[in-house]
C-alpha cells in the first residue's frame, strides 16, 4: 500500500527520443505506476512532434485521474540543445526545432506544470541519485547510441552551460578524418558511435550488419575485420575521455547506450587504453549505467518532483522502473 502521508501523488515524467518516447507516472519514490511507450512523428515535421508530446502528457494525466492519483507535474527531456533556465528546447537536428519556448508551449496544451530537460542530463542525474554513480560528486555519463553526448557533473552540480556542455561526440579525435553531421571531421561519432562500428565494419568486411551489437558478436568468436574496427573505436573513445580527464578529473564515467552492452568487451579494453594514455591525473572508474533505457524518464521524474517543490523518498537500492 501506498503511503498515507504521500496521499496520491505522482508526477509524469517523459523522456522523448528521435525514434520513441517513454513515458510514466511516477510516486514519490520513483517507482513506475504505469508506463506507456509512443512512436515519435520526427518524419511529419516538428509541429507534429510537439502535438504528440502534448497528447501523451494528457493521456497519461487522464490516466493518472481514473487510478485516483494527483498529478503534480510533469516532467519532460529531449535532445539536442536544451536551456533549462530559459525552458528552451534551442536546438535539435533529429527533431527539427530551433528557439522553441517548448515548455511553455506544453503547459499550455496539457494545464500541467512541465519542468524542461536535455534527456543525457537527465538520465545523467538519475544515474547519480540511484544508478550506478550514486554516492559521487564529479561524474561524466556518456550514452553511445546513434550518436555520442555526455552529462557532467562537477562538485554535485550538472555542468549546463546555456546547453551546450556536454558534447563529447564532437570532440575530434581524427584529425582530417571523416566528414561528421555537425560539419567537422573526424569527430568521435564518426569513429566510436554505434553506428559507426557498424557502418565501417561493413565497409571493411563487404559484409552489412545491422548495427554495433552484431559486430560484438563477431568480436567474440574471433572476427579479424571486427577487431580492427573495435579496436579504432576504444582507441578513440579512450582519446576522448583522456581529454575529459584531464579537464574535469571524474572520480566515474558511467557508460550507456547500445554500443555499452558490449560489456567486457568495451570496458576491458576501453580501461587499459585510457590508463595508458593518463599519467598524473585522477584515474576515474569505469563502469556501466544500471537503469537501462528508463534513466532518462527517471531524471524527467526527479525534475518535475523539484519542480514542484515535493521531496522524493529515493529507494536504498538502485532499480529501473518497470511496467
Amino acid at each position: 500500500m501506498r503511503d498515507e502521508a504521500d496521499g496520491n501523488d505522482c508526477v509524469i515524467a517523459l523522456d522523448v527520443g528521435g525514434t520513441s518516447m517513454k513515458g510514466a507516472l511516477l510516486g514519490r519514490d520513483l517507482k513506475a505506476l504505469l508506463t506507456v511507450r509512443r512512436a515519435t512523428p520526427r518524419r511529419e515535421g516538428p509541429d507534429a512532434v510537439i502535438a504528440e508530446i502534448s497528447a501523451v502528457l494528457r493521456d497519461l494525466n487522464r490516466k493518472a485521474t481514473t487510478r485516483e492519483l494527483t498529478v503534480r507535474g510533469a516532467g519532460v527531456v529531449v535532445p539536442g540543445i536544451v536551456d533549462e533556465e530559459t525552458r528552451t528546447a534551442v536546438y535539435s537536428a533529429n527533431l527539427g526545432w530551433r528557439d522553441l519556448p517548448l515548455a511553455a508551449l506544453l503547459e499550455g496544451a496539457s494545464g500541467l506544470l512541465v519542468a524542461l530537460g536535455h534527456d543525457v542530463r537527465a538520465g545523467g542525474v538519475a544515474e547519480c541519485r540511484l544508478g550506478a554513480a550514486r554516492g559521487a560528486q564529479n561524474v561524466l555519463f556518456v550514452p553511445i547510441g546513434t550518436g555520442i553526448s555526455a552529462a557532467v557533473f562537477c562538485d554535485g552540480r550538472p555542468v549546463r552551460a546555456h546547453g551546450y556542455a556536454g558534447e563529447l561526440g564532437h570532440v575530434v579525435v581524427e584529425p582530417g578524418g571523416e566528414p561528421c553531421a555537425c560539419g567537422a571531421r573526424g569527430c568521435l561519432e564518426t569513429v566510436a558511435s554505434a553506428a559507426a562500428v557498424a557502418v565501417a565494419y561493413s565497409a571493411r568486411s563487404g559484409r552489412q550488419v545491422e548495427g554495433a551489437a552484431a559486430v560484438a558478436a563477431m568480436l567474440a568468436q574471433g572476427d579479424p575485420d571486427a577487431r580492427v574496427v573495435w579496436d579504432r573505436a576504444v582507441e578513440a573513445l579512450a582519446t576522448a575521455l583522456a581529454t575529459t580527464t584531464t579537464l574535469l578529473a571524474p572520480e566515474v564515467v558511467v557508460l550507456g547506450g547500445g554500443l555499452a552492452e558490449a560489456g567486457g568487451l568495451l570496458l576491458e579494453p576501453l580501461r587499459a587504453s585510457l590508463a595508458r594514455k593518463l599519467t598524473f591525473q585522477r584515474r576515474p572508474d569505469l563502469v556501466l549505467a544500471a537503469l537501462g533505457d528508463m534513466a532518462g524518464c527517471l531524471g524527467a521524474g526527479l525534475a518535475a518532483w523539484h519542480a514542484a517543490g515535493s521531496p522524493q523518498r529515493l529507494p536504498e537500492t538502485p532499480s529501473a522502473a518497470t511496467s
